[in-house]
């Protein structure tokens, strides 16, 4: 069966167990979503079933996004995503809520990091900085020296420094689902999620079960 949401991040809050125990969980307003298109391999080479979300006014989307829409009679949506399946046992149409998933399920979500713009590498990667004393003065958050000698007389490439930090694609891999609300069109997961609130994320299944 194809499992697969569009949602964006409501917020962290916490549940208690049965013990009396809080953990945090991360909400998502999960749908619904509709099927607005699906793949074959005898017409388009590989298998996969495109879904849209969060529905807009007809003039935020250009032409071909709404006649690609009115072809399944669909409202305009903002965010469309396909997801590869082997089984795409969904029709063109079809709506998808919260209940794609169930309690304690584990999945991926996939979501785009805050954005801390152009950083140093005390805060990108944690890096120690310089002694303050023994008069230095001003290299303490310095990565201090990268090159070499002759050999090979450059830096390699892939070396950590300054640079933009942050707006990256982020997964977090095998989340458990905590609660499952389909009238209200939310999910709870255990922990947290990439992005900032109102961040955009996609569930899938989880891959490493």
């Amino acid at each position: 069966m194809f499992k697969g949401l569009i949602g964006r991040k409501v917020g962290m809050t916490q549940v208690f167990d049965e013990n009396g125990a809080a953990f945090p969980v991360t909400l998502i307003e999960a749908g619904p979503c509709y099927v607005t298109q699906v793949k074959t391999d005898e017409k388009d080479g590989y298998t996969s079933v495109q879904i849209g979300f969060e529905e807009v006014k007809p003039d935020r989307l250009t032409g071909g996004e709404l006649g690609h829409l009115k072809r399944n009679n669909l409202p305009p949506l903002k965010v469309l995503r396909e997801f590869k399946t082997k089984s795409p046992d969904v029709s063109e149409g079809d709506q998808l809520k919260a209940d794609v998933f169930e309690k304690d399920e584990h999945v991926d979500i996939v979501g785009t990091s805050k954005g801390r713009g152009f950083a140093g590498v005390v805060k990108r990667y944690g890096f120690a900085g310089g002694p303050k004393t023994h008069g230095q003065s001003d290299r303490w958050r310095a990565p201090g020296s990268l090159g070499s000698g002759t050999t090979p007389g450059r830096v390699w490439k892939g070396k950590r420094g300054p640079g933009r930090m942050g707006n990256e694609i982020v997964t977090s891999s095998n989340v458990r689902v905590v609660l499952v609300d389909p009238e209200r069109n939310l999910l709870a997961v255990d922990g947290s999620v990439p992005g900032p609130r109102g961040g955009m994320v996609v569930i899938k299944p989880a891959r490493k079960q």
